[in-house]
């Protein structure tokens, strides 16, 4: 319970600096992923159909959160190349035992989004580990306003997440928002 409590501490931590000065509008908060192309050793791939299904239930949820929110904010549309550059970031953590919104190569979750030709006019993403089930992050997600805040957020019309399994945390989570 430690491990899953210091990975969101950090993960505040850390979406509090990724947040000042990321994206064009600068109302999203940001947070890491690693997409398809440069860097990140461990990333990409293929996920499990656990991983693959637990990321559908993420966005269940988040478009539950955001029809229950006042006002009530429109549901995101799955993006399959943002699922993918969270999906790969999610390994990489896992793969190279790390946690954090910048990868070991110094490279932002917009430099990713660049990398895998994904513009935005604004972007923004959460990071997550240790929480074994969608509902439990989403949990967490939701109890912290920089991570709720991108959950919530107007401005954002799509999402991917990136889920995988393994590495010393037991399990990575990654959504990436974005409105094009």
């Amino acid at each position: 319970m430690n491990r899953v409590l210091l990975a969101l501490v950090a993960c505040m931590a850390l979406l509090v600096v990724a947040c000042e000065g990321q994206g064009s509008s600068g109302g999203g908060s940001s947070s890491s992923s690693t997409g398809g192309g440069g860097g990140g050793g461990g990333g990409g791939g293929t996920p499990s159909a656990t991983e693959a299904q637990y990321a559908q239930d993420v966005l269940t949820l988040v478009n539950q959160e955001r029809a229950m929110a006042s006002p009530p904010r429109a549901p995101l549309a799955w993006h399959a190349g943002m699922a993918q550059v969270a999906f790969a970031h999610s390994a990489d953590m896992a793969a190279r035992d790390f946690f954090a919104h910048t990868n070991p190569d110094g490279q932002s979750p917009f430099d990713r989004l660049a990398a895998a030709g994904i513009s935005y006019s604004t972007a923004g993403e959460n990071i997550a580990a240790g929480y074994s089930t969608p509902a439990a992050v989403m949990a967490a997600w939701m109890a912290s306003t920089g991570h709720r805040n991108n959950i919530l957020n107007g401005a954002f019309t799509e999402l991917g997440v990136g889920v995988k399994q393994g590495g010393s945390y037991g399990i990575y989570w990654t959504q990436v928002f974005r409105a094009p």
